[in-house]
C-alpha cells in the first residue's frame, strides 16, 4: 500500500503518551494520554490506567481539561493527580476502586507540585502565596479593577510564558490532611520554597530554596533535609548552580539528587549525585560520564514529558536519562561506581519508571519513524513489549522518512554531528532542494526521536539537514563549552562545514535551492547566516535574536544571559554589536521570513521588529508576521490553531523561493 504524505493537520492526530508511574503493587500503572482538541483549539490531556498482566488499557479520566503528575498513594489505594479542571492546576484524589475524583485544593494560585505522606492521610504540596495571605484564604472575587501602576525594583520582573511577576507572591510548602481538609502552612518567609522528597518513614522532607537578599545576581538554588517536627535543617549542598530532583533511598539512609553547578555557567553539565544522611558525605556518582545527566532534547510533539530526575530500586541502584550521541538513555548506577546504559542507541527514552526489583521498567520511547508509546522492558534482556499503540495508524498510514545520521569535521576539527532526511518519495537520479534547520538553546540538541516540522518539509519534497553544531547537548563538556563568546564563529562554521559535507556526498542535492530555519538560538543563526553568506535561496527566522545590544535590557534573562553567552554587556556595546546580526543586514539578499510571537518574553518581540524595518528600510525582500497570544514556545506548547498557521507560513515561503 503507497503511504500518503504528512500533513500539518497530523498534528491532530498525534497522541502524546507519558509520565508513565508504577502503582506499589508493581501490576499496575498510569500514564497521561494528550492531543489536540481542535474544536476547542486547545489539548486534553487525561490519565489512563494499564494492567501490566492482561496489558488492558482503561480511560481514567475524561473531561476536557489537562492531567498532569500522577502518584499512588503507598498503599495503592488512591491515586492524587494535578488538573485545570478549573482552569487553574489543583490536586484531586481518585480512588483506585473507581468512582469521581475529589477535588483537595482550591488554591488561589494553584497547586506547583505535590508528594504522599507514607501514611496515605496527607498530602505534601507546593503552592504561591501573596505576603500576607493564608492557603485558606477565600480567593478574592473577580472584579472589573482600574488599571494600576506596576512597580519594579527587581531585575528579575518578569517571565517567559508567565509576563510580568508579582512583586510580593512567593512559593511555599505545606500539607493537606485528607480526612479533615485542614491545611498547614510549613514555610515562611519571603522565599521561594521547592518541595523535593518526602522520607518513607515520614520524618524528613528535603525542599530547595534561595535566600539570598539580592537574587538578581544569585544563581542559586540550594538543598534542605528538614525534620518535620523540629524543622532543624541540614544542608545537603549550597553552592552556585541549580539542584533538585532529590529522591530519599528506599530505607531513607541516602538522598539522590541531580544538579549543575556554575562552572560553565548555563552549559554546565547536570550530573547525579548521593548524600549520605549519616555521615553527610556527598558524591558525584556520574563523573566518569561526560555528558548531561538529564532529557536536553528539542521537538515538537510529546506533551508534559516530565521524567523523574531519579528512581531507587529496593537494591540500592540508581536508574536516571543521559543525553548523549543525539539519544536519551536510561542509565543504571550502583553505590560502587558500576554504571551502564539499561536502554539501546537510536532513540529517546522520554519518560520513565522502575520496578522496586529492579527487574523492570515503564519507558515511553520515541525514534524518528516512531511517535512514541509507552513500553515494558525487561533490565536483564532488554526484551521490550508494547503496552500502548494509540499512534500505530498514523504510522502505517503516513510516509515517515528515516533519518541517516552522519559526523564529519566542523571548525578546529571538532567532530559534529547531525542528521539528514531525504525528501518523502525520493527518487533516484532527480534533483531535490534542502533546508537547513537549526535548534535552539544553544545548550540543547536535536535527536533520534519524532519531529513532526521535520518530517513535514520532507513532505513537501526537501531535504532536511539538521545538526548538533558546538554548543549543543549531549556531547562533551568541552563542546557544549566551546560556543560561548564565539557566537557566529566556530559553531557558524560547524554549519557549513556540515552543508558542505551533505553536498558533496549526496548527488541528489540540488545546490542552487538551500533553505535555512531556526528558532531562538536557531533564529540568531539563521539571522547570522543570511548577513555572512548568499547561498541560500529562503530563510525563516523565528524567534530570534537579532541585537544583542538592546537584548539585554529587554530579555528576562538578557542582563546575564549576554555575560555568559557573548562575553559581555552594556559596558562593552563594541562586542555586543558585533556579534549582533542586526550589524550585517546591508549584506542580506536572501529573502527572509520573520516569525515571532507576541508575549515572548525570551526573545522580545522587538527584536524581530528591529531586523524587519532595517530590512525593509534598505528595500531587502521580507515579511515580518506576529502571533497574537503567543509566547516563546509557539512551536511546541503553542495555541494549536497558531502551531498550524506558523508552519503553513513556513512552507508557503519556502514554496515561493525554492
Amino acid at each position: 500500500m503507497t503511504k500518503r504524505k504528512l500533513t500539518i493537520d497530523d498534528l491532530t492526530k498525534l497522541v502524546s503518551v507519558t509520565q508513565p508511574t508504577l502503582a506499589p503493587n508493581q501490576k499496575a500503572a498510569v500514564f497521561i494520554h494528550t492531543m489536540i482538541d481542535d474544536k476547542e483549539n486547545t489539548y486534553q490531556a487525561n490519565l489512563w490506567h494499564v494492567d501490566l498482566d492482561s496489558k488492558e488499557l482503561t480511560q481514567w479520566t475524561h473531561g476536557k481539561e489537562r492531567v498532569s503528575s500522577p502518584s499512588f498513594s503507598a498503599d495503592g489505594s488512591k491515586l492524587a493527580f494535578l488538573s485545570t479542571r478549573n482552569e487553574k492546576n489543583q490536586l484531586y484524589v481518585l480512588s483506585t476502586k473507581g468512582g469521581e475524583a475529589r477535588k483537595i485544593t482550591t488554591f488561589e494560585k494553584g497547586v506547583s507540585s505535590y508528594l504522599w505522606s507514607p501514611c496515605g492521610k496527607k498530602i505534601w504540596f507546593s503552592a504561591s502565596l501573596k505576603e500576607g495571605t493564608k492557603f485558606t484564604d477565600e480567593p478574592e472575587k473577580e472584579e472589573k479593577k482600574k488599571p494600576e501602576p506596576v512597580v519594579v525594583d527587581k531585575m528579575k520582573y518578569k517571565m517567559d510564558g508567565v509576563g510580568l511577576l508579582p512583586q510580593d507572591v512567593y512559593k511555599h510548602i505545606g500539607y493537606i490532611d485528607l480526612e479533615t481538609e485542614e491545611v498547614t502552612q510549613f514555610t515562611d518567609g519571603n522565599h521561594m520554597y521547592g518541595l523535593q522528597a518526602v522520607s518513607h518513614d515520614g520524618k524528613k522532607i528535603v525542599f530547595n530554596v534561595n535566600r539570598s537578599e539580592n537574587q538578581d545576581f544569585e544563581f542559586r538554588q540550594s538543598l534542605y533535609l528538614v525534620d518535620i517536627e523540629s524543622k532543624e535543617e541540614t544542608a545537603i549542598i549550597e553552592e552556585d548552580g541549580y539542584y533538585g530532583g532529590a529522591v530519599f533511598s528506599k530505607d531513607d539512609s541516602k538522598i539522590a539528587f541531580v544538579g549543575s553547578d556554575a562552572s560553565f555557567k548555563n552549559a554546565t553539565h547536570t550530573e547525579l549525585y548521593v548524600y549520605d544522611i549519616e555521615n553527610g558525605i556527598r558524591e558525584v556518582l556520574t563523573e566518569g560520564i561526560d555528558a548531561p545527566v538529564g532529557d536536553l532534547v528539542v521537538a515538537d510533539h510529546q506533551q508534559g514529558a516530565d521524567a523523574p530526575s531519579v528512581v531507587w530500586t529496593n537494591n540500592h541502584h540508581l536508574y536516571f536519562q543521559v543525553s548523549t550521541m543525539g539519544d536519551v538513555r536510561l542509565y543504571a548506577a550502583s553505590l560502587e561506581g558500576e554504571m551502564y546504559p539499561a536502554t539501546g542507541e537510536d532513540e529517546h527514552v522520554y519518560g520513565y519508571d522502575v520496578a522496586d526489583s529492579g527487574e523492570f521498567a515503564l519507558v515511553t520511547v520515541s525514534n524518528p519513524t516512531s511517535v512514541g508509546e509507552l513500553y515494558v522492558q525487561t533490565i536483564a534482556t532488554g526484551e521490550r513489549q508494547a503496552l500502548t499503540s494509540f499512534n500505530k495508524a498514523f504510522e502505517d498510514e503516513v510516509e515517515l522518512v528515516a533519518a541517516e545520521p552522519l559526523m564529519y569535521k566542523g571548525a578546529k576539527d571538532f567532530d559534529v554531528h547531525g542528521w539528514l532526511m531525504k525528501p518523502a518519495g525520493y527518487v533516484e537520479g532527480e534533483k531535490y532542494p534542502l533546508i537547513v534547520e537549526i535548534h535552539g538553546g544553544p545548550h540543547a540538541m536535536f535527536a533520534n526521536t519524532f519531529f513532526h516540522e521535520l518530517h513535514l518539509l520532507a513532505a513537501q519534497g526537501y531535504g532536511v539537514l539538521y545538526l548538533n553544531p558546538r554548543g549543543s547537548h549531549g556531547y562533551s563538556q568541552q563542546f557544549v563549552d566551546s560556543v560561548r563568546g564565539d557566537y557566529g564563529g566556530d559553531d557558524y562554521q560547524d554549519i557549513m562545514d556540515g552543508l558542505d559535507s551533505v553536498l558533496a556526498d549526496h548527488e541528489w542535492i540540488d545546490q542552487s535551492r538551500l533553505g535555512v530555519t531556526g528558532g531562538s538560538y536557531g533564529g540568531f543563526m539563521t539571522n547570522w547566516i543570511v548577513g555572512h553568506t548568499n547561498r541560500f535561496k529562503a530563510a525563516v527566522t523565528q524567534r530570534s535574536i537579532s541585537n544583542w545590544i538592546s537584548f539585554f535590557g529587554v530579555s528576562d534573562i538578557g542582563y546575564y544571559f549576554n555575560e555568559w553567552q557573548i562575553g559581555a554587556d552594556m559596558s562593552d556595546v563594541d562586542k555586543l554589536w558585533n556579534h549582533s546580526p542586526l550589524k550585517y543586514a546591508s549584506n542580506v539578499e536572501t529573502p527572509l521570513l520573520i516569525l515571532h510571537s507576541e508575549k515572548d518574553f525570551r526573545c522580545p518581540i522587538e527584536q524581530a521588529e528591529q531586523l524587519y524595518i532595517t530590512l525593509k528600510q534598505m528595500k531587502k525582500e521580507t515579511r515580518f508576521v506576529r502571533f497574537p497570544d503567543a509566547d516563546h514556545n509557539l512551536s511546541r506548547t503553542g495555541t494549536p490553531s497558531l502551531r498550524y498557521a506558523r508552519l503553513q507560513q513556513i512552507v508557503d515561503w519556502f514554496e515561493k523561493y525554492i
